[in-house]
C-alpha cells in the first residue's frame, strides 16, 4: 500500500509540473496573440491603400492585358500553405493541412499537378514525408514577421504563375475569427478576378502611364496579399495555442484533483489498517 501512496504522490507532481509549463504557454500565447493582431491590423491600411490604386487604375484602363489577369485552362496548380513550426498548438496545422489533402483529392489533382511553396517546418515535413517535390520553404519565422522574411516566396510564387509555370494559385491559411476559433481556409490568389478589385474608385493621374504602373502594383498586390494571410494564420496560431494550452491546463486540474482523491483515500485505507494491526497486536498480548 506505502507502494501504491508513493506512486501517486509522485504522479500528482508530475501532473502539477505538467500544468505549471501549461499555464505558462498559455500566457505566452495570450500576450503573442495580442502582438499579432496589432501587427495584422497595423499592415491592413497599406493593403486598402494599395488594393483602391490597383481598383482604380483598373476601372479607368479598357483593355488590361497582364499576365496576373490572364485565365487559362488549368493544366497545373500552385499552392501556397502557411503552417507553424512548432507543435501544441491543437488542431491548427492539421486542419489546414487536411483542408490541402481534401481539396487535391476533390480536384482529382496528384502529386505532379501540384507545384508546393510551404511556410513553416510543419507543412514542409508533413508534404516531405508524402514525397511531394517543394519548390521552396520558409521556416524559423519569427512571431512577428515582416514582409522581407517571405519576401522571396512570395515574389517566386507569384513569378511561377507570370512565366505559365502553373495556371492558378491557391493560398492556404487558418483564418482568424477569434482566440477560440480558427477556420481553414482556401483562397484563390492568382489570376486575379474582378472581385479583388472591388473597392473605392480615385482619380489619379499616372507617370509614365496607368497600364505601365499597373504592372508594377499588381505583383506587389499580390504579394502583400500573401503577408496579409501570414499575418491572419500568426494570430490564429497563437489562438490555437492558447485555447489548446488553456485545455491541457484545465485537464491537468481534474487530473490532480482525482489523483488527489485516490492518494487521500489511500492513505486513510493505509493509516485504518496500521491501526487495526495495533489493535489487533494489542488484543493478542492481553
Amino acid at each position: 500500500m506505502a507502494k501504491g501512496i508513493l506512486e501517486i504522490k509522485r504522479q500528482i507532481k508530475s501532473v502539477q509540473s505538467t500544468k505549471q509549463i501549461t499555464k505558462a504557454m498559455e500566457m505566452v500565447g495570450a500576450a503573442k496573440l495580442r502582438r499579432a493582431q496589432s501587427k495584422a491590423e497595423a499592415a491592413r491600411p497599406y493593403a486598402d491603400k494599395l488594393k483602391e490604386v490597383v481598383s482604380s487604375i483598373a476601372a479607368g484602363t479598357q483593355g488590361i492585358s497582364h499576365p496576373m489577369l490572364e485565365k487559362r485552362p488549368v493544366k497545373k496548380t500552385g499552392y501556397l500553405v502557411i503552417t507553424s513550426d512548432g507543435g501544441l498548438k491543437g488542431g491548427y496545422n492539421a486542419n489546414v493541412l487536411r483542408k490541402v489533402m481534401v481539396t487535391m483529392q476533390e480536384n482529382k489533382l496528384t502529386k505532379d499537378d501540384i507545384v508546393l511553396f510551404v511556410i513553416g517546418r510543419k507543412g514542409r515535413d508533413y508534404f516531405r514525408r508524402r514525397g511531394f517535390n517543394i519548390v521552396e520553404a520558409v521556416t524559423e519565422l519569427p512571431d512577428t514577421p515582416t514582409f522581407a522574411d517571405i519576401k522571396s516566396i512570395a515574389y517566386n510564387a507569384v513569378k511561377y504563375f507570370e512565366e505559365h509555370k502553373y495556371d492558378e494559385l491557391i493560398l492556404f491559411y487558418n483564418e482568424f475569427v477569434n482566440a477560440i476559433t480558427q477556420v481553414p481556409v482556401e483562397k484563390k490568389l492568382l489570376p486575379l478576378d474582378d472581385e479583388a478589385f472591388n473597392g473605392p474608385v480615385t482619380s489619379y493621374e499616372y507617370e509614365p502611364s496607368a497600364e505601365e504602373v499597373l504592372g508594377q502594383l499588381l505583383p506587389k498586390y499580390a504579394e502583400t496579399l500573401i503577408y496579409s494571410a501570414l499575418l491572419d494564420a500568426k494570430a490564429s496560431e497563437f489562438g490555437a495555442q492558447m485555447t489548446a494550452m488553456g485545455s491541457a491546463t484545465k485537464n491537468a486540474t481534474k487530473m490532480i484533483n482525482s489523483l488527489t482523491l485516490v492518494y487521500n483515500r489511500a492513505r486513510q485505507a493505509a493509516i485504518t489498517q496500521e491501526i487495526s494491526e495495533i489493535v489487533a497486536g494489542a488484543n493478542a498480548q492481553a
